[in-house]
């Protein structure tokens, strides 16, 4: 799924001025991956996001949420792209960095946004390997690492992480690609990693602790945004502690009806089921208002009838609010339990929420578009 709309802000931010702009490839069906060359930049795509959450637990059993994510996005201007000087764009690179602390209810993050000149940002194409400033995230024969600090003291947030897939990859959508509306207009080529084993240190309120456990991965890229008549999406990753994996979004329109779902159900030996908006359906249980304003739906019940499954989803804390770019765009991005209404299956996840306080139409025309 579309990662953050902090990437069409960047959009928005570069879209073409008196130069001629540059022609990014959409995503098509018939795609085929080659590994481990695309889990590195596809320049060639518009915006592109390598996504990492997880829940680490110390060995005093206290839980920590983490996503470490880093985002491209292509300059459309040529004449932007071609200046020979060292500073020169061609790409744009952000980065967010988050924690929620379950034991303490308390969420922290930071952003990043860097060019490419000089080395201070970048993604390389052969293999995984995207870094700004000194947060970086790698691949190296299948095993993934991940690092990022901020502050010092008592204010210091600190990951060191190995990443060892327990599944193998997973391909969302058919032919390659992963649709956003019921015609398929707009799609991207999607894949994840569903189960990494993780281990590493996290330092949290000046402590540094030695962690395990379980991290997601997403890795999409393609050159569409979403329909002028949609919206935003909730999008969901459900790890089971029965192995089981469940991924899926829904897009929302803005008279808030959300008439397109999608999704990967995959099994505990890695067998991939695709989910229609037929399979499945996801209910709000509550509301949370952020200061900001934006009212988010807080809490979920999510039925798959085929499988005989009600899963409930538990925010670990409300207030899981990123706010980015200077205000220009909030989203909800946080760490949830969950568990099955009539038995002992248990579980955790991931939740975004997009364009609940800030659509993409207001974003786009504030820049003229």
């Amino acid at each position: 799924m579309n990662k953050t709309a902090a990437l069409f802000v960047l959009i928005s931010l570069l879209a073409p001025g008196t130069g001629s702009a540059k022609e990014f490839k959409p995503a098509l069906p018939g795609y085929s991956y080659h590994f481990p060359a695309d889990h590195g930049s596809h320049d060639d795509y518009q915006v592109e996001w390598w996504y990492f959450t997880g829940h680490l637990t110390d060995k005093k059993g206290s839980q920590t949420g983490f996503e470490l994510t880093f985002f491209r996005t292509g300059v459309q201007n040529d004449s932007i792209r071609g200046n020979p000087s060292k500073w020169r764009v061609e790409n744009i690179y952000s980065a967010h960095f988050a924690i929620s602390d379950e034991m303490e209810k308390t969420f922290w993050f930071q952003e990043k946004i860097s060019r490419e000149a000089l080395g201070k940002a970048g993604a390389e194409k052969s293999h995984f390997h995207a870094w700004i400033d000194h947060w970086y995230g790698n691949e190296k024969q299948g095993v993934f690492y991940l690092g990022a600090e901020e502050g010092a003291g008592e204010n210091k947030k600190k990951i060191e992480l190995k990443l060892i897939p327990e599944k193998p990859l997973v391909i969302h959508g058919q032919m390659g690609v992963s649709p956003k509306d019921e015609k398929e207009i707009n799609r991207s080529h999607y894949y994840s990693f569903t189960r990494l084993k993780t281990s590493g240190t996290l330092v949290l309120n000046g402590k540094e602790l030695e962690v395990e456990g379980i991290s997601w991965m997403d890795h999409e890229f393609g050159s569409s945004p979403l329909l002028p008549s949609q919206t935003g999406w909730d999008w969901f990753s459900i790890q089971l502690d029965n192995r089981t994996e469940l991924m899926f979004y829904q897009i929302r329109n803005k008279d808030g009806s959300a008439p397109f779902s999608f999704g990967t159900l995959i099994d505990e030996n890695g067998k991939t089921e695709t989910l229609h908006s037929k399979d499945f359906s996801i209910r709000a249980k509550g509301r949370w208002r952020s200061p900001g304003g934006g009212s988010y739906p807080m809490g979920w019940e999510l039925t798959l009838p085929r499988e005989h499954l009600t899963l409930l989803l538990t925010p670990a804390i409300e207030n899981q609010e990123l706010n980015v770019f200077g205000g220009k765009m909030r989203y909800w991005e946080g760490s949830v339990s969950v568990s099955e209404k009539s038995s002992t299956l248990s579980g955790a996840g991931y939740v975004e929420l997009t364009g609940y306080q800030t659509g993409f139409d207001s974003l786009f025309s504030q820049k003229g578009q």
